[in-house]
């Protein structure tokens, strides 16, 4: 895993050109911290921090092919690059080192901007053609992997880098926040898509490729998940290939020049990795769990399970509410405003891992893939309530609600039974509603709040005849997925140095998921039916009948408690940047209903905790 960033231009370089790369680089330093490098050419400059996996001691970057014509700056890992080679080698190429990254280079030398087609990984990367004078930029199909860019239409100058806080150390680039944005944050808990925290910045989307050329640029898909709920004929078939498909994603993910561990939660899909690992691999796995003080969020007596089902090299490690003190920290790292709590955890458990391996696998992508989430169960039975729509429940559920004093428990349920189709998703997935935002922004910005549900819309409003679990996953890969939980594990992660590499999430084995029927996945109210199926009888009993907990952690008892006063300390202050755009009125009462101890408002108020560091970290 490694930090990439480059600037291409139609002009010749500058010095202050290659400071600036070099100041991108050290700003990506732990991302890479075992060596850097910088090519400069007449139009391109590219830079690279490394972490060494594989070829130690070859593998260096930025990379020349054998008459330096192309050049290569590579974030990831290529887990089919040995099949790959061999093909290639048939065919008369020849390769200096034993790298992933010569594999792209030789790659694109035979298919051009079309190779990103033959990789299987998560992976982005930059590849400057000489010859055409051509810059490919390129992110993997599930978004494992980052990329921001800001493209002045004027000059025609691309600056690109892994993390938003490389691309702004260009001084062209106005610090300026976008309150459309900020809007989407407060509503989704990320900024999604292409959108960016910063204005005139992008992110590069999961499974596009842009291409720059003379100055201009052009930003294409190349590939889509997709959704067919074809009838399969012979169940046990079925499971048994799917089975060998997740032991083959493991293995191929196994490769490496330096130690692996498995994170471990204590649910299935973790557990299910660390089974396989060990199967495959035939060796004693290492394996890695945090837990918490808080019995109702500390999943560890399962993980415990695991560890003596498998024997494994088990370390732990407990979160408590003092580790809250890290959090502006950990906001710098995630670059833009990002409300998942559980990227405190998420961090600590890769600080652990860092000390005893450098490659990680995780159970990440098993709840987008097979249903996992209880909010699929929640939408069917949603649909139910829909046929009653007759007797006027839902007319009652639209008023009623109304006339209820905010954060009430029990409003939120009849807002999701009144709505219908992207808002009712929108319902269940949003940090703050339309209301709540209307009444957190200060009125000048009342015209920038978004009316409807932009996000879900293209997959749960035209769902095509596909059953509302479908049109869910669908939504989720496409957005929560890339953009939070692939957020969180990527920037954690790499905090820490350490890279972390999901199975779950392998293209081919997500097409093959995705073009079964939800029933396959969601039957008769159990989730990830196939998953268990296909792996139960590698797991303890008890994590198979086991409800699902998720990952969450405790924050709702620390901002009741030890942390009663910290909230307000933060966002109420007379220097709190985030009052720039939103009522600190509307904060303290989000924060004093919270401690009231009725509705558990404590991701809202964890939300604009994140904000306010991120206004003071990026100077916004």
């Amino acid at each position: 895993m490694c930090g990439i960033c480059g600037i291409a231009f139609k002009q010749g370089n500058t010095s202050d050109d290659k400071q600036l790369v070099g100041r991108m680089n050290d700003a990506q330093s732990h991302r890479g911290p075992d060596g850097d490098g910088i090519h400069t050419g007449e139009n391109v400059i590219l830079g690279h921090r490394r972490l060494s996996i594989i070829d130690l001691g070859g593998g260096a970057q930025p990379m020349h092919n054998h008459d330096k014509s192309l050049v290569i700056t590579f974030n990831g890992e290529i887990y089919n690059y040995v099949e790959i080679k061999a093909d290639l080698e048939k065919k008369g190429h020849s390769f200096a080192t034993t790298s992933d990254t010569e594999v792209i280079l030789h790659l694109y030398a035979e298919k051009g901007i079309h190779c990103v087609d033959d990789l299987n990984g998560m992976f982005a990367f930059a590849i400057w053609d000489e010859k055409n004078k051509k810059l490919l930029v390129a992110r993997d199909r599930l978004g494992e992997k980052p990329l921001y860019y800001h493209h002045d239409e004027k000059t025609g100058r691309l600056v690109f880098a892994s993390e938003l806080k490389a691309v702004v150390l260009d001084k062209r680039i106005e610090r300026r926040l976008s309150p459309t944005a900020l809007d989407d944050y407060l509503a989704y808990g990320y900024v999604p898509g292409d959108r960016c925290i910063i204005e005139g910045v992008h992110k590069l989307k999961a499974g596009h490729r842009l291409v720059w050329q003379e100055g201009q640029i052009n930003v294409e898909r190349y590939w889509d998940a997709t959704f067919a709920e074809q009838t399969v004929r012979n169940e046990n078939e079925w499971v048994e290939e799917l089975g060998e498909r997740l032991a083959e994603s493991v293995r191929i993910r196994l490769r490496s020049d330096v130690p692996l561990g498995v994170f471990l939660s204590g649910g299935i899909d973790s557990s299910a990795i660390v089974a396989l690992a060990g199967e495959v691999s035939g060796r004693k796995v290492k394996t890695f769990s945090v837990g918490f003080q808080e019995s109702d969020f500390d999943e560890m007596q399962y993980a415990r399970m695991v560890v003596e089902k498998y024997d494994t090299d088990h370390q732990e490690i407990i979160v408590k509410d003092s580790d809250i003190s890290i959090l502006p920290d950990l906001v710098y790292h995630l670059d833009e405003p990002f409300a998942d709590p559980s990227a405190l955890p998420t961090y600590h458990v890769c600080s652990e891992a860092r000390k005893h391996v450098t490659v990680c696998l995780s159970g990440d992508g098993a709840d987008e893939v097979f249903a996992g989430y209880s909010r699929y169960k929640q939408a069917q039975q949603h649909e139910k309530w829909d046929s009653l729509t007759a007797l006027g429940i839902r007319q009652l559920c639209t008023v009623v609600p109304k006339l209820m004093p905010r954060h009430t428990p029990g409003r939120g349920f009849m807002e999701r039974i009144a709505a219908t189709g992207p808002n009712r998703y929108y319902a269940q997935m949003c940090k703050f509603t339309l209301n709540e935002r209307t009444t957190l922004f200060r009125p000048e910005f009342h015209r920038i709040v978004h009316r409807t549900p932009w996000l879900f819309e293209p997959y749960v409003a035209n769902r095509n005849g596909s059953s509302i679990v479908t049109a869910l996953q669908h939504a989720d890969q496409k957005t929560y997925l890339p953009d939070d939980i692939l957020v969180k594990v990527d920037r954690m992660s790499m905090k820490t140095s350490l890279e972390v590499r999901v199975p779950f999430l392998d293209h081919t084995l997500v097409e093959f998921v995705n073009a079964v029927s939800a029933d396959w996945k969601l039957r008769n109210g159990v989730s990830k039916y196939v998953l268990k199926q296909s792996i139960g009888a590698r797991l303890p009993e008890p994590l198979l009948k086991r409800k699902k907990m998720g990952f969450g952690i405790p924050i709702k008892h620390w901002f009741r408690g030890s942390l009663q006063s910290h909230a307000k300390d933060v966002l109420l202050s007379s220097d709190a940047s985030a009052q720039n755009w939103l009522s600190p009125n509307a904060i303290r009462d989000v924060i004093d209903d919270h401690q009231k101890g009725g509705r558990d408002l404590s991701r809202k108020i964890w939300a604009l905790l994140v904000l306010e560091h991120w206004c003071k970290k990026f100077s916004v």
